[in-house]
């Protein structure tokens, strides 16, 4: 599944500049299908401006293409809404009027109907709210006025998409599909065909830490495989992945890791860096072989004795971590402020959206606190995980981690490339809090065997750019441009 995530730091293969702007959203959703041979590509209601008239543009622009491969049938466009729970609702009945007139148009135009038939419920907390969702589009589909002649095709009920953006959220997802199906049938006289449970792997790294949300998505897709044969419904997952180790690691060039991971997932989401700041070849390649191999993996078995172990590992490690980014949160966001916008989004402030938070605190949303970290030479991977790790050797728990989380190691390895040990000794110089992550460092390299830094001449400049973003920062003075040549080197902004 293409996103509209806007973590690229280079210029799109078909675009002059890198900012990407509504009115060229449509035309990207067009190639990822033509060029890039993706099969489903996401239109995001959430908290960003959107182009309306998607479908309207596709089927004008490129409807040879549509009469060949159809829309709803071999590619898929998907919308993520907005949860009225967070946002504005008012941006809810725009996007249940896309749904309703691209099925009156394809079936004007004589194209497949309906093109669009799901969609994606961010932020997913219960059974009800889902329901409630599909309920109110049942009620607006069903409304009937002779200055309406479309008749809405043939679409009178949407499957949602459950996105399940918190550690405890994921681990019990399995609960809130199960009252789900029940109320389901109370509701519509059915179960759900199938149903696509998506997991967010960035947001609730950024609430928890980088080895929670591991083991808390092994908890869920263990769970999902023997929910299947109890419920005798099919699941298909979806992961929301991206490239920088902390919000997934998912490029072209990691496919084999990726996938051993994440055994039981069938849909993985490509974020715009994978897209984008990576050779075009390699990402058709790329593509390719995921569409060959996530059909087909299964995800691993976890007991109930392990899940209680993975429990308990998930809150020790949560706690160093949370303490530590409430109390860096002011730095955080000032150098998220400032990193290079990708697309337009609205605010989230006031009437318009929501904010997302640690503890206390604020943060910026996950590209921006992840990009804010590696700018500032300490990889968000780092922080609270050598602490954790220590501790969990100390309770017998360490091996429970090894053995659930595959590509622990490389995983930090990699961000270990991008830390700057003197920008991080001079911050714990200034304020104490980074002296737990020096200790993290330090215990990171134990469980290694090996030490964290910069391996090739790409790894040294990013360094080299980073102490030169922190003296800028420490100055008052702006490093708008040194941000953007960081970020180019890593191949991602966040």
């Amino acid at each position: 599944m293409i996103s509209q995530h806007p973590d690229h730091a280079s210029k799109p293969y078909w675009l002059e500049e890198e900012f990407i702007g509504t009115h060229n959203e449509s035309k990207e959703c067009f190639l990822s299908f033509s060029e890039l041979g993706s099969s489903e590509y996401k239109w995001d209601w959430e908290g960003k401006l959107v182009d309306e008239s998607v479908v309207e543009r596709l089927f004008m622009d490129h409807y040879d293409y549509f009469q060949k491969y159809q829309l709803g049938k071999e590619k898929f466009l998907t919308f993520r809404l907005p949860n009225p729970r967070v946002e504005s609702e008012y941006r809810l009945g725009r996007a249940f009027m896309g749904l309703l007139s691209a099925a009156g148009l394809a079936k004007g135009v004589g194209l497949h109907t309906p093109p669009l038939f799901e969609a994606i419920l961010p932020m997913t907390e219960s059974a009800k709210e889902i329901i409630e969702i599909q309920e109110a589009f049942a009620e607006i589909s069903s409304l009937k006025h002779r200055l309406n002649s479309s008749k809405n095709g043939s679409l009178k009920h949407v499957e949602l998409i459950p996105l399940f953006e918190k550690v405890d959220t994921i681990i019990r997802s399995d609960e809130i599909l199960n009252e789900y199906i029940d109320i389901h049938k109370k509701k519509f006289g059915r179960q759900p065909d199938y149903i696509r449970p998506y997991i967010a792997r960035s947001d609730p790294a950024l609430n928890s830490g980088l080895i929670p949300t591991v083991l808390a998505i092994k908890m869920a897709l263990s769970r999902y495989r023997r929910f299947e044969s109890v419920k005798n419904i099919k699941l298909y997952p979806i992961i929301g992945s991206a490239s920088l180790p902390f919000r997934g690691g998912l490029t072209p060039e990691t496919i084999g890791n990726f996938t051993r991971e994440y055994g039981g997932v069938r849909t993985a989401l490509l974020q715009s860096a994978f897209r984008y700041d990576y050779d075009k070849d390699k990402v058709i390649k790329a593509i390719k072989e995921l569409e060959s191999i996530l059909p087909y993996t299964k995800a691993v078995e976890i007991s109930k004795v392990e899940e209680t172990k993975l429990m308990k590992t998930i809150s020790l490690l949560e706690k160093d971590y949370k303490e530590t980014v409430e109390e860096i949160a002011t730095i955080i966001n000032d150098i998220a402020s400032k990193l290079p916008k990708r697309r337009e989004r609205v605010q989230h402030i006031g009437l318009f959206g929501y904010s997302r938070g640690v503890g206390r605190v604020k943060l910026p949303r996950a590209i921006g606190f992840t990009g804010a970290l590696y700018s500032l030479g300490v990889p968000p991977e780092i922080i609270g995980t050598g602490r954790g790790l220590k501790k969990a050797e100390e309770l017998t728990l360490l091996k429970y981690i090894e053995q659930h989380y595959l590509n622990l190691k490389q995983d930090l390895i990699k961000a270990g490339l991008y830390l700057n040990k003197d920008n991080l000794y001079k911050l714990s110089c200034s304020n104490p809090i980074w002296t737990g992550v020096m200790e993290d460092v330090k215990y990171i390299e134990q469980f290694l065997g090996k030490e964290l830094g910069p391996q090739n001449t790409d790894h040294v400049e990013h360094c080299k750019i980073t102490g030169k973003i922190f003296k800028l920062l420490v100055a008052g003075k702006d490093f708008s441009q040194e941000l953007s040549q960081a970020a180019v080197l890593r191949k991602s902004i966040g």
